[in-house]
């Protein structure tokens, strides 16, 4: 009889700690769902998880308002958010011009020659926080100043670092000419209009940051995609060797 009432008595304490570990495995298993879920649902809310967009979505607040019209030509005033980026090497899609796209380009500056040229298109600038990505064409203030290669004026634009700037952009709209520091605008140039190469667009100066002593025209060649704006980033490309006729 003792033996029937201690195998009755281990049977249910035995179906008693089943129960108990059932009970606390079901416990420590959903709390961990909790805080899993609870994870992803922070990480599905987080930058990482938003879809990125283009630099034109993402800097499309960023473009500068139009500033009173100066004769037929609109000028933008520039602010520290609406700057354009002028060179950039995440143009994912930017594609390098053939050799043949560049070679009939000719000085931009009346009268200087090849040999006159210097390559500053890797000097440091602000303490070596960023590099030049251009060329400066040093030049009596007041010279003539003419389109490298044809296209059309995307945008007339003056910024305090760049002074009076100019941005035409090439027929196949992959390809931008930033011309800066002008003294001033041929007459008559307005936004949309075609320059043929070699034609008269505005006057050697120094105008935005360039030193007084030292008029020149700052020229950057800067290669984007089709439907990117003026003012989205881009790859720049050092004008030098093209100008200058040095190219490998």
């Amino acid at each position: 009889m003792f033996e029937g009432l201690r195998s009755a008595k281990a049977k249910t304490m035995g179906f008693v700690d089943r129960l108990l570990t059932i009970i606390i495995t079901a416990t420590i298993t959903s709390m961990v769902w909790i805080v899993a879920g609870g994870s992803l649902l922070d990480l599905a809310g987080s930058d990482s998880q938003i879809e990125k967009t283009r630099p034109a979505q993402a800097s499309q607040s960023e473009v500068p308002t139009a500033d009173e019209a100066s004769e037929t030509t609109e000028i933008a005033q520039d602010t520290e958010k609406s700057k354009p980026a002028l060179v950039s090497a995440n143009k994912e899609n930017a594609t390098v011009p053939g050799s043949a796209e560049l070679s009939q380009l000719v000085i931009p500056v009346l009268n200087v020659r090849p040999g006159e040229l210097s390559d500053t298109f890797l000097a440091e600038r602000d303490g070596g926080a960023r590099l030049h990505e251009a060329i400066d064409i040093m030049a009596p203030k007041g010279t003539s100043v003419i389109a490298a290669a044809p296209g059309t004026i995307e945008r007339i634009y003056r910024s305090e670092t760049g002074g009076n700037s100019l941005y035409i952009r090439s027929a196949d709209k992959k390809t931008i000419f930033y011309y800066a520091h002008l003294d001033k605008y041929a007459p008559g140039l307005k936004e949309g209009q075609q320059v043929r190469r070699g034609q008269r667009i505005g006057e050697v100066g120094t105008t935005g940051n360039a030193a007084p002593d030292a008029p020149h025209l700052h020229f950057a060649i800067m290669r984007t995609t089709e439907d990117a704006e003026w003012w989205e980033p881009t790859n720049a490309i050092n004008p030098f060797p093209y100008l200058s006729k040095q190219r490998d």
